[in-house]
């Protein structure tokens, strides 16, 4: 099954040689049943001399079993659990069941996992074989994948073979194993069957199996000497799995009863254990010698372990039996299963034994799915729920579990299942509480599934249901609603923010002291209906209790985000500041991966606007390393924000059309909003204003009662592109808009950009005096770009006024603070002015003795804040190994040789590659 294979053998040996030297390797194989994946792992494990090998199995009746797959894998290195970092040890030893602890983060397991490997890889390489991957449970298919994606500077290759690419194994490196090129088909067919010398009917058998392996073999096995004769007695074509399935079926049928009864009892259990088969063997009355013919036809193997021939030899076995003989067959290893040792397996068992309903096995359903969920495995607790539900009698207790199994499979990101289920709690009569819980799960599904324009008005419509029933619960979804609506923006249908703020009104006051969700919610209904007047009054209590050092964890994770969002659009840049910083140290504290997109995006913004640009890119690199190490396209607002301020126009332009087009498909308008607020912003800081108030204009041309912060920020860019482009009625009547805004909030932000668009709206000394009073406030802020962008404008308002001292003075911080910053355009902008005043500006050049890639200036920065190897691994999701690696690298480039004097000179003024100023 190896001949013609010498591609595929180039590529594995590849793997081994670079394995060797120390890099680390992932590869997926993947191809049809029977043409070869395991004859590869086969052939690698065989070659891997010096290699520690570890080989693991997917069963397709195992993946409900939580972490069955990564326990085959981890057991053998049990004595290295020692060596992980307490969190991850902890993790992966709750996710194992080999200890009880909180519900572990599924990314951390994968973390461990990692180190794991790395750890057991410390003495010689590691190869670890996943065999039918794609019946892997999958939470450990998740944790595999995850750990494989980061594998750099480790001496392990994992390498999976499935029949197909699954969604956790998305962009791993593949190689597709294709069938036998035809004369090595008939080659392997000859050798199969010497007797066969017909060629009609050899070239018949060679094109109907298409050159999989397994199936010339199995084909040649199974003909009879009428079909070798001349071909006339040959099938006509149907699917080839089919064909090799039937095989197998065909030889168990004719076998005796009681070798059949026992083949099924070892093609029902997917544990494989030897002693587990005797032991139903004897409740079954059938004996061990049964298994004799099965052994000698080819079909099974058994020693200390049960394996089949092939998979499909065992779903031919189990699936060729009557559903009667299946049911009996479970029901007996459920009863030889210790239920102390192993209980899921055993009531897994029971439930597929048990014909109609039975409240004890959902009872046991439900237990297994409580442990499944305590060890991170939300997948398998919605599988354990989803059975339990089919199994109840009882309709009232068989809604309350379909419910949590809807629940347990929306954590999961099953949202397919999750309909499912809620479906089957509204087949029986819903009280209006939970009507209402209904409607609520079902409006976070669709919220979950694309942020995009229908969420709001189903979330009021829960809301609504709730209110009566519910209050505290209806006021949290009238302010889930008021967040969906900031995503949905202009494309929200069924109630944007203004009808989410009038609905929210309507609910009951909180029945005791008012919780910080409460505060929030009352502050942006005010803000939405009333006006920025009014809700910047109404946002303050909010806002100092999402500041409050005593605010509740569980509070913080939940609504910080949103509290941030509301300070930024009052230009309160310190509580803005306050709340992405804690978000992100809640997120980082709690270990919850799935909290880190949205945590980093309110840090990246945040960062932005306070022109701390570097540190904003690596936490886009960071958002991205998440995103690679889960398989999943990472949040692009931060690289768009960041684009526009580096005045990367190739960039932004690229980001623009990707976002745009996902954002009108899925109906998330406030990407639409972000892009036409950087957009104008880009063409501002290039000079070309009438393209700058063109995209500022379909941000500002929205409702005004569209509160979101960008829509404040977009404003300032219309009036300085309108009075540039010599429109300034237009510039007056977005004034009036923008100083609603900035009055209102009475911050130095606001009340500096509120004097600077003033002043570009005036002339001589008014001008003058507006400008003084924009460069006073702005100096006592962090806003850093805002400081450089009005010395910018006054120093090109002094230009003009002819004076050209003072405008040198001026222009030349400005392009000293956007030249440090890394703001391109801006930079240039100002440097033009200069040169028309006569003045050179300095050059500023690059210190550093090479460029860091953006995962180096990650690493470097973290090393500065003081964290460890390990630290910086678990943060980065790679193995201090790696961490090690990237060290390496980064003293070469910097000429140092140490952490210490790593520690002291940080960057040396590198920055990550490329470099935003040349």
């Amino acid at each position: 099954m190896l001949r013609g294979r010498d591609d595929e053998f180039a590529r594995l040996d590849g793997l081994l040689e670079a394995v060797r030297s120390g890099e680390g390797r992932v590869l997926l194989l993947h191809g049809e049943p029977g043409v070869g994946k395991t004859a590869l792992l086969d052939y690698l494990a065989g070659r891997a001399r010096g290699f520690r090998v570890l080989r693991i199995t997917g069963v397709q009746s195992e993946v409900e079993l939580v972490f069955a797959g990564l326990h085959q894998l981890c057991a053998p290195m049990n004595d290295r659990f020692g060596r992980l970092p307490a969190p991850q040890r902890e993790a992966l030893r709750t996710a194992l069941g080999l200890s009880s602890g909180p519900v572990p983060d599924r990314f951390l397991v994968g973390l461990a996992a990692l180190g794991l490997l790395a750890e057991a890889a410390e003495e010689r390489p590691l190869l670890c074989l996943v065999d039918d991957a794609q019946w892997l449970d999958h939470a450990s298919m998740q944790a595999l994948a995850f750990a494989a994606r980061r594998l750099l500077a480790e001496s392990v290759a994992i390498v999976f073979a499935a029949r197909d690419s699954v969604a956790e194994q998305a962009g791993l490196p593949e190689l597709e194993i294709t069938g036998l090129p035809d004369g090595d088909a008939r080659n392997l067919l000859r050798a199969a069957l010497p007797a066969l010398q017909d060629q009609q009917v050899l070239d018949r058998v060679v094109a109907e199996a298409r050159g999989n392996p397994l199936a010339l073999v199995e084909l040649a096995k199974e003909s009879n000497p009428a079909e070798l004769a001349g071909g006339f007695g040959l099938p006509g074509p149907q699917a080839l799995t089919g064909r090799i399935r039937e095989i197998y079926e065909r030889r168990a049928v004719r076998l005796p009863a009681r070798t059949r009864l026992l083949l099924l009892a070892a093609a029902a259990e997917p544990g494989g254990t030897a002693a587990v088969l005797w032991r139903a063997a004897e409740r079954l009355a059938v004996g061990i010698g049964a298994a004799a013919p099965a052994v000698a036809a080819g079909l099974v193997q058994i020693d200390d372990r049960v394996s089949f021939r092939h998979p499909l030899a065992r779903s031919a076995v189990y699936w060729a039996a009557s559903p009667d003989e299946r049911r009996r067959v479970h029901r007996v290893l459920a009863e030889v299963i210790d239920p102390r040792t192993d209980p899921d397996r055993r009531v897994w068992h029971a439930a597929h034994g048990t014909q109609g309903p039975s409240e004890d096995v959902a009872a046991e359903l439900a237990s297994s799915a409580a442990r499944a969920r305590a060890r991170g495995g939300l997948s398998a607790a919605a599988a354990f729920l989803a059975r339990a539900v089919e199994l109840t009698p009882d309709p009232a207790r068989r809604q309350e579990r379909a419910m949590a199994a809807a629940r347990a499979a929306y954590q999961a990101g099953t949202l397919e299942t999750a309909l499912r289920m809620l479906s089957i709690a509204e087949a029986d009569s819903l009280d209006p509480l939970r009507h209402g819980q209904v409607s609520l799960m079902r409006a976070q599904i669709a919220f979950a599934a694309d942020r995009g324009s229908d969420a709001p008005g189903m979330l009021l419509e829960a809301a609504g249901r709730l209110q009566p029933h519910d209050a505290p619960l209806a006021r949290e979804t009238y302010l889930e609603a008021i967040s969906a609506a900031l995503f949905a923006g202009p494309l929200a249908t069924g109630g944007g923010q203004l009808e989410a703020a009038e609905a929210a009104r309507s609910a009951p006051s909180p029945g005791g002291p008012a919780r910080p969700a409460d505060l929030l919610l009352d502050g942006l209904t005010t803000l939405i209906i009333d006006g920025h007047a009014a809700g910047a009054t109404a946002l303050e209590p909010a806002l100092r209790a999402f500041t409050d050092p005593e605010l509740p964890p569980e509070d913080g994770l939940r609504w910080l985000w949103l509290a941030g969002i509301s300070a930024a659009t009052m230009w309160d840049h310190e509580t803005w500041n306050a709340c992405a910083t804690r978000h992100l140290r809640l997120a980082r504290e709690s270990r919850r991966t799935t909290a880190f997109p949205l945590a980093l995006t309110g840090s990246i913004a945040v960062k932005m606007v306070a022109g701390e640009l570097n540190t904003a890119s690596a936490l886009i690199e960071e958002v991205r390393t998440i995103a690679e190490a889960v398989g999943t396209v990472h949040p692009p607002y931060g690289a768009l924000h960041a684009a526009a301020w580096l005045g990367r126009e190739a960039e932004h332009d690229e980001l623009m059309r990707t976002i745009v087009a996902d954002a009108i498909r899925r109906g998330e308008g406030s990407a639409l909003l972000t892009g036409g607020w950087t957009t104008a912003l880009l063409y501002n800081s290039l000079g070309r204003y009438e393209e700058a108030l063109a995209a500022a204009s379909e941000v500002t041309g929205l409702p005004q009662r569209e509160t979101s912060a960008v829509v404040g920020w977009a404003l300032v860019e219309y009036v300085e592109a309108a009075v540039r482009s010599g429109a300034p009625d237009r510039a007056a009547g977005a004034f009036r808009r923008l100083s609603e805004r900035t009055s209102a909030s009475g911050t130095d932000w606001a009340l500096s950009v509120e004097a600077r668009c003033r002043a570009l709206l005036s002339s001589g000394a008014a001008a003058e005096e507006c400008y003084r009073e924009a460069i006073g406030r702005i100096d006592r802020t962090a806003v850093r770009p805002e400081t450089a962008r009005v010395r910018l404008l006054y120093g090109e308002w002094l230009r003009r006024e002819r004076r050209q001292r003072d405008a040198r003075e001026h222009l030349r911080t400005a392009h000293e603070s956007f030249t440090a910053m890394g703001m391109r355009a801006f930079a240039r902008r100002a440097e033009r002015e200069l040169l028309a005043t006569a003045q050179q500006p300095r050059k500023r050049a690059l210190e550093t003795a090479g460029e860091l890639t953006a995962q180096e200036f990650q690493i470097v920065r973290l090393v500065r804040e003081g964290l460890s190897n390990p630290e910086i691994g678990a943060r980065l999701f790679i193995s201090p190994r790696t961490v090690e690696w990237h060290l390496r690298k980064t003293f070469i480039k910097l000429g140092i040789t140490s952490r210490r004097q790593l520690q002291r000179a940080g960057t040396n003024g590198a920055r990550p590659r490329p470099d935003p100023i040349a």
